[in-house]
């Protein structure tokens, strides 16, 4: 036997150290509390273990698989176990448990459950919980502790002495695949035999919560132990029975189902049946069922080996068996037993609930549905799962009838000891269980801040991972081998850089997404208490921007006007005014052209406050017109992003031009330099990286997405914490054209500036027969002169000028309707390069 049997914060220690700081576990609690503890790092380290345990061969899995078989030397169930344990700390298992039990995946930050109210509120941690595993259930002791730890508690762990030290190797493993330390400090596991009462004492005083597994008896000895006001979370011991109607009872199938329930895990588990209820009064029937049945046991219990009870265990079944069989000259019972003793069934005519002396013996009793509720209300504390053989019919009244009598589960018959990610134990979330649900209401000066967490400090980011750099043609190889369940939405890019590519999503990742860029609107100045919002992005061919601002409004509970983009600017402008909207989203070249189409309509009436963009940007020029000709107060981006990756950055109500601050909550953020990969210093300009980490089944990591820009330093006055970056446009801006490089948004630049130009422009490359051909395209309504627009393009853009004078390249501008203006057919975005050149590329702008 082991000397240091304890764990404690990362570090194996014995008997006489452990009890040195059990008398300091107080002090311990107030410090490791005092750190918050991401869910993220501990969904990454869980991540890493269960990549480990499911690796044979991996030195993690090697050394807890022989731990595992040192109990019982059986080297099988010992990796049956790790695989059980391993499939229940995957991240998507995590993530959907976290999902269904605390509604998303990052419950610790204070967020508003109402957008329209400044109250804010989170899950948090119950402060020391104290876990008191059975001895019976390997698994059971590390994935409570897993469950504490994803609700942020400080874990102590009690093990039984006769256990071996899988929990104290496996949550040391778990520790370890976290670099910060931080799950490390939140983990003690001790081991010492439950008669050694003065460690309990130590243990549950300062608690906070105990969780403790084990019969009445032992749960009454824990519960003397824990003071007033700590939360006693009991998981007893519950009893499990299977119900068949007439219509199933004679079913081979159903009953070869209902065997190997009875023969799995030996029915230590709580939802293995112990009885079987027929849907009958008669006896006759009770007792050929339970002939039948033992064929089929028989069968079944031959084909799995099983280990031998323990000499308790023998006394019970045997004194059982013999009960049952004097009771049969009375005529209340009938035994059929296997010669060897491995199995048995007990048919009684009498419909009480009775305990099964399990390991593979079953009781087999009479109860007409109508007595359901008379029979099984008695024990309603004691139930578990009920197993129901019937026709759809009589499934759904049955469900209703069990579980008015306490039944908590109900499975299919052969389904019973199967569970599923997020299922709730003996009724309740054990997520929920282990917290607290808290709330900070603030007043009206913080109706743009969507998370409180921001305003303390700036939020934990996992580092960037190595590799490669991941472009747009690796993620489209990616989605070939993409699994189905990981494949529920689809979208396809609107093509402003090329061909339209397609986005795959889940729907729980598409949610968690959609919730992130509705905090971020928040952040932007949108009010959904008061705005009338209406949605004028481009909808239909997959493309995303309509449905996603759809969904995130209605995230928002906010009041919206779903009414798209579309050529008719005289009906959208009539259900604007007709329908009161005051707040408008769409692309900036869409809405400037339904302003100017409906310059008089939208003049008169005066209601648009807020305009929303999103893909493009508006120029200052445009700015000024929508501010001082149509009274539009906020002009800001709704939030930049990407259709593959989703949300990257919102705009708060200080942010200008194009600077956006990063979603860190999904996203981790590298910017390297344009012509090497290599990290930029420190608010200088580079390609953006992403590393996405809220995409189930994709590995989207350090993906360049083709936009450059630079860190701003230095505190954002709105008070946020999260990072801020400057958006400096696309790779695809800049063009190589007669050996000089151009880049378009200084094109813009001068047009608005030198010219006072403020409506759209257009670069089409071309070759003639000697020399390329760069044509700017301006928009008739605004453009001046195209000599004197040339002439100050020459002026103003040097290498333009130089390419022209060294004959490298014609140079003309042309003044066009919008309608000439090429856009992509489903955003309706502007193609701000159009490359004819042969082996030329189409260009679009950065995607905020």
């Amino acid at each position: 036997m082991t000397t240091r049997p304890h764990l404690w914060q990362g570090s194996f220690v014995d008997d006489e150290e452990a009890a040195r700081r059990l008398a300091d576990l107080p002090a311990l609690a107030a410090q490791a509390l005092a750190e918050p503890l991401p869910t993220e790092l501990v969904l990454a380290a869980c991540e890493r273990l269960a990549d480990a345990l499911g690796t044979p061969g991996d030195p993690a899995h090697t050394r807890l698989l022989a731990e595992l078989a040192s109990g019982n030397g059986d080297l099988d169930e010992a990796a049956a176990t790790l695989a059980e344990i391993a499939g229940a700390i995957a991240r998507p298992a995590l993530e959907r448990k976290l999902r269904r039990e605390l509604g998303g995946l990052r419950p610790e930050r204070f967020t508003r459950p109402d957008a329209r109210d400044t109250v804010f509120e989170a899950w948090a941690p119950v402060g020391l919980l104290v876990h008191i595993a059975p001895g019976n259930a390997a698994a059971v002791a590390p994935l409570s502790v897993v469950e504490g730890l994803l609700t942020g508690n400080l874990n102590v762990l009690k093990t039984s002495s006769g256990d071996t030290l899988l929990a104290q190797h496996l949550l040391a493993e778990l520790a370890a695949a976290d670099p910060t330390g931080a799950l490390a400090r939140r983990i003690v596991v001790l081991r010492f035999p439950s008669a050694r009462t003065d460690w309990l004492r130590l243990l549950c005083e300062p608690a906070d919560a105990v969780a403790v597994w084990g019969g009445e008896e032992a749960v009454r000895s824990v519960a003397e132990l824990v003071p007033p006001g700590c939360r006693l979370v009991e998981w007893g011991h519950r009893i499990s029975l299977a119900y068949l109607t007439r219509d199933t009872w004679s079913d081979p199938a159903v009953l070869d189902a209902l065997a190997a329930d009875v023969c799995r895990f030996e029915q230590q588990a709580c939802s293995s049946p112990q009885v079987v209820y027929l849907d009958t009064e008669d006896e006759d029937e009770v007792f050929a069922f339970a002939e039948r049945f033992a064929v089929h046991l028989a069968d079944a219990s031959a084909a799995s080996s099983r280990p031998e009870p323990d000499p308790a265990e023998h006394a019970e079944i045997t004194t059982t068996e013999l009960v049952a069989r004097l009771e049969e000259h009375l005529g209340l019972t009938r035994v059929i037993a296997a010669e060897d003793g491995s199995w048995r069934v007990l048919a009684d005519t009498r419909p009480a609930l009775a305990a099964s002396p399990l390991h593979r013996s079953i009781w087999v009793k009479p109860l007409p549905r109508a007595s359901v509720m008379t029979v099984l209300r008695p024990m309603r504390r004691y139930l578990q799962t009920a197993a129901i053989g019937g026709s759809r019919a009589d499934v759904a009244r049955l469900s209703q009838a069990v579980v008015a009598a306490g039944v908590l589960r109900v499975t299919p018959v052969g389904g019973m000891l199967d569970s599923y990610h997020g299922e709730p134990h003996d009724g309740v979330y054990a997520l929920q269980r282990y917290s607290r649900r808290v709330a900070v209401r603030a007043d009206d000066t913080f109706a743009t801040t969507a998370c409180l967490d921001d305003l303390a400090g700036p939020e934990p980011v996992p580092a960037a991972p190595g590799g490669p750099l991941l472009d747009k043609a690796g993620v489209q190889e990616q989605l070939r081998t993409l699994a189905p369940d990981h494949a529920q939405l689809y979208f396809r890019s609107g093509g402003s850089t090329g061909a339209p590519a397609l986005s795959v999503f889940t729907n729980a990742d598409y949610d968690t997404q959609m919730r992130a860029s509705a905090h971020g609107l928040l952040a932007a100045g949108f009010n959904p208490a008061r705005d009338r919002a209406a949605n004028l992005f481009y909808c239909g061919g997959m493309y995303g921007s309509f449905i996603s601002f759809f969904s995130i409004l209605e995230r928002l509970n906010a009041t919206q006007l779903p009414i798209a983009a579309g050529p008719d600017h005289a009906a959208t402008a009539e259900a604007l005014v007709t329908y009161r909207a005051d707040t408008v989203f769409g692309m900036p070249s869409y809405l400037w052209q339904l302003f100017h189409a409906q310059r008089d309509a939208l003049r008169a009436y005066g209601g648009i406050r807020k305009v929303f963009y999103g893909g493009e940007h508006f120029t200052a020029e445009q700015r000024r017109v929508l501010t001082e000709e149509f009274g539009v107060e906020v002009i800001r981006s709704a939030a930049y992003g990407s259709t593959d990756l989703g949300p990257l950055g919102y705009q708060c109500t200080h942010a200008e031009g194009s600077v956006h601050h990063v979603l860190t909550e999904l996203h981790t953020l590298e910017i390297l330099d344009p012509e090497a990969d290599r990290p930029v210093a420190a608010g200088q300009p580079g390609r953006l990286v992403f590393t996405t980490r809220t995409r189930a089944g994709q590995r989207l990591e350090r993906y360049q997405i083709g936009d450059l820009g630079r860190t701003v330093d230095g505190p954002c006055p709105c008070g946020s914490h999260a990072p801020r970056i400057e958006l400096l446009g696309r790779h695809g801006d800049v063009v190589r054209v007669g050996t000089y490089f151009l880049n378009v948004r200084r094109l813009g630049q001068v047009a608005e500036e030198h010219l006072g130009y403020r409506g759209e422009l257009q670069l089409l490359l071309d070759t003639d027969v000697d020399r390329e051909r760069v044509t700017v395209r301006l928009d008739e309504r605004y453009a001046p002169d195209p000599g004197t627009a040339r002439a100050a393009f020459l002026t103003a853009v040097p290498e333009l000028g130089s390419a022209v004078a060294e004959g490298l390249l014609t140079c003309t501008v042309e003044r066009a309707p919008t309608t000439a203006f090429e856009r992509t057919p489903t955003s309706g975005k502007l193609r701000t390069v159009i490359d004819r050149r042969p082996n030329g590329l189409t260009s679009g702008p950065a995607t905020a």
